[in-house]
């Protein structure tokens, strides 16, 4: 996985100001105009897929540097002003509600690039297994809210979702592009942006591969006897001595409730704690499918994090195969952010640089774009 950095993203409440979105949209439509004059359809998508070029972007447009808005909002001005026919992509999906849109609107991107069933099939696989892994394999204490995928004409997409942690109000951001996606279950992000977490069970890493293995097989043992197996676990972490509590489970902790014991182990990349719940209708399901690979598995309905969580442990704890933590820090900006941080908006320079962009439109024979009215 290419971890290109890491960027606080806070939980902000509110709107973008209308006249903010009004900018925002004439210089978005301006700027993925010569994005896709120069670098085509697969360069859009591309950079869009890059978590700090995405954060750039954000910062460009004027939206505030370290906003969970970073992505929400600009995403959604990306789906209002790139017009499929137009550009040669379309955005699906969006924040909340509108994440349940998404296959919808692939149907529809379906229906305007002429994509067989075949290739919308495999979008929708892709749309609902990138959402999968993020909640169920990187489990770093964030709930998804916020789902966009943006697909091209010829079927090629980018997934940017992110999630919220209530608790601490932060957000985590997530990257995927399909040309750079070997394995769905294996370093499949172009990168994740977010606040350093101390623990994270990262089952997409590499160094996870053998707990992933692990896993498969267990699955595939008869359901009573990974039961078994696993009370057996949970009875033992009861019995262990209150300084090795560390070795008896595994979850996320917040900070607060660590001792200083905990906190240096949990920075050791070592915290567990059993799930208290584990979805055993759904393991006996997956026995009875037998999946052949780990992406089978996680397929299965109603497998969800602290099924997988389990395993995981189980792999770990009694058959020695461990997974695998990791966090990182960068971002960057140009014409401030609507908080006034880090500094105001310059709404003066905003405008004389997407009139800039217009003129070298014009004077490379490229049609310019919709006229937008600016209010001042």
């Amino acid at each position: 996985m290419r971890r290109l950095g890491a960027v606080d993203l806070p939980l902000h409440g509110g709107k973008a100001p209308q006249w903010l979105l009004i900018r925002m949209k004439r210089l978005a439509h301006a700027i993925f105009e010569l994005i896709v004059d120069d670098y085509g359809v697969h360069g859009a998508i591309e950079r869009l897929a890059d978590p700090l070029w995405f954060q750039s972007l954000s910062c460009a447009l004027a939206y505030d540097w370290h906003s969970s808005g970073t992505t929400t909002v600009v995403c959604g001005v990306l789906k209002t002003v790139i017009e499929p026919e137009e550009f040669g992509f379309g955005v699906a999906g969006g924040k909340g509600k509108r994440s349940r849109s998404t296959l919808s609107d692939i149907d529809a991107l379906g229906g305007t690039f002429n994509l067989s069933d075949a290739t919308l099939a495999e979008l929708k696989y892709a749309s609902r297994i990138s959402a999968k892994v993020d909640n169920a394999c990187v489990q770093d204490g964030y709930q998804l809210y916020h789902h966009s995928m943006f697909v091209t004409e010829r079927g090629e997409w980018a997934v940017i979702q992110q999630g919220m942690n209530p608790s601490d109000r932060y957000a985590r951001r997530y990257h995927w592009l399909s040309s750079s996606l070997k394995e769905y279950v294996e370093e499949p992000h172009q990168g994740i942006v977010g606040r350093h977490c101390q623990t994270v069970l990262d089952l997409t890493a590499r160094a996870s591969r053998g707990c992933r293995g692990t896993s498969v097989d267990l699955v595939k043992t008869e359901p009573r006897e990974l039961e078994r197996m696993y009370k057996d676990l949970s009875a033992q972490s009861r019995r262990l001595p209150e300084h090795q509590t560390t070795l008896a489970a595994f979850d996320l902790v917040p900070e607060a409730e660590l001792t200083s014991e905990l906190k240096s182990t949990a920075r050791a990349g070592r915290l567990y704690r059993l799930p208290s719940r584990v979805n055993w209708d759904a393991l006996r399901a997956a026995y009875d499918t037998q999946p052949s690979n780990y992406v089978q598995f996680l397929s299965i309905q109603g497998i969800g994090p602290a099924t997988v969580r389990a395993l995981a442990l189980v792999s770990e704890l009694i058959y020695g195969e461990p997974a695998s933590w990791r966090d990182p820090v960068k971002y960057s900006f140009a014409f401030g952010g609507k908080d006034g941080v880090p500094y105001p908006v310059d709404r003066r320079t905003m405008d004389e640089t997407t009139e800039l962009l217009q003129a070298a439109m014009k004077m490379a024979n490229v049609k310019p774009p919709a006229a937008f009215t600016i209010r001042k």
